[in-house]
């Protein structure tokens, strides 16, 4: 679950599957320049780090090694929402990226201070986003289960405690809600 729910992978889903529910096949255009911009560059400087040996891996445990890697993913997603807004993407992809930059400014700022999840965050925030495009109340049912587990598979592997695992996924919720409540 950690490995296949990574926040980087599914940040890089998040934004064409949004698309292509939205608007079809050139949502799921527009949300794979989104995801490429906003996740895939991220995704590859943790990658690259990993590779190189200064970050300890992919899902950056330890959390001093995460402030590089937030910065980069910071860059990324403001530089991808200028050229998505720029550009006049649809409003769910911009949304979609605007929700990415949500993510990394609150937890980010919080990863600072103490290690919150982003898997669960990134996980209950991609639910939110999907709740917008889908019939909310399955989406959500399942969303929760999915992060449950997500939660109990970083506690069982001792990357969090179980309040990191709650701070992250309400985090998360409450970022992406706010975020969609102002653009959509």
């Amino acid at each position: 679950m950690t490995e296949v729910f990574a926040p980087q992978y599914v940040a890089i889903v998040m934004p064409p599957v949004a698309g292509l529910l939205a608007e079809g096949w050139t949502g799921l255009a527009w949300g794979l320049l989104a995801a490429a911009l906003c996740a895939g560059v991220p995704a590859a400087v943790i990658w690259v780090g990993v590779r190189r040996g200064r970050l300890d891996s992919i899902h950056l445990v330890e959390r001093k090694s995460r402030k590089g890697p937030m910065l980069a993913g910071f860059a990324a997603v403001v530089v991808g929402l200028v050229v998505l807004a720029v550009l006049d993407a649809p409003r769910v992809v911009v949304a979609s990226a605007a929700v990415m930059l949500a993510w990394v400014v609150v937890m980010g700022s919080i990863t600072l201070l103490w290690k919150i999840s982003f898997h669960t965050g990134v996980s209950a925030g991609t639910a939110v986003v999907l709740a917008h495009v889908l019939p909310p109340m399955p989406v959500l049912a399942v969303g929760m289960v999915v992060v449950a587990v997500i939660g109990w598979a970083r506690v069982r592997v001792s990357h969090h405690t179980a309040g990191q695992v709650i701070a992250g996924a309400a985090a998360g919720t409450a970022t992406t809600w706010a975020t969609l409540a102002i653009l959509l």
